[in-house]
């Protein structure tokens, strides 16, 4: 193995392992983190002006493009393998009122967001990181709100939420494109 291939799979496993671990940590801020907490709902933040989310939307877009970045160092197989770790660690930390909204909506999204991604990373990587990222984040909400809620009462504020968290992410992805081409690193 180079010394490239070795840095490359180094990094995939640290996509994979952070992806993990914004999992339940998304579970647990929903409950426990926030301006406001409704009683037997989430805690909610601040979006936008006027525009408020439950407090998962921190993580869970940093999840969608955490998974992209599993895919492009490690490949396929891995990316599959990362969103069936991710169900089940959504399955097991998620309150138990909020365990299939949870498990049913990142593995629904998850799967939105490797469809979009998957035909489009070689060519725009950073484009597809972002076009399946807001593909992800809709499904996402939609699903975890219908189901956990019967409502779509936060679907703005869900989206705005994670969007940021998916913009916050483009100056590394962007580094992590030119680092890659000057290196000769391809993705998987």
């Amino acid at each position: 193995m180079t010394e490239l291939e070795r840095k490359r799979k180094l990094e995939g496993f640290a996509f994979f392992l952070g992806f993990a671990g914004s999992i339940p940590l998304s579970n647990w801020l929903i409950g426990n983190v926030g301006t406001t907490c409704i009683p037997d709902g989430p805690c909610l933040i601040p979006v936008a002006p006027g525009l408020e989310a439950p407090s998962g939307v921190l993580t869970v877009g940093l999840a969608l493009t955490l998974r992209d970045l599993v895919q492009r160092r490690l490949g396929l197989n891995w990316s599959v393998a990362a969103i069936a770790v991710g169900a089940l660690l959504s399955a097991s930390f998620a309150p138990p009122a909020l365990v299939i909204a949870s498990t049913v909506a990142f593995l629904l999204s998850e799967f939105a967001d490797l469809a979009v991604y998957t035909p489009l990373q070689r060519r725009r990587f950073v484009s597809a990181v972002i076009a399946s990222g807001i593909v992800g984040l809709i499904v996402d909400s939609i699903v975890f709100l219908w189901v956990a809620f019967g409502s779509l009462d936060f679907l703005g504020g869900q989206v705005v939420g994670k969007t940021w968290l998916i913009l916050a992410s483009l100056p590394v992805l962007v580094w992590l494109r030119s680092r890659d081409r000057r290196l000769g690193i391809l993705p998987v």
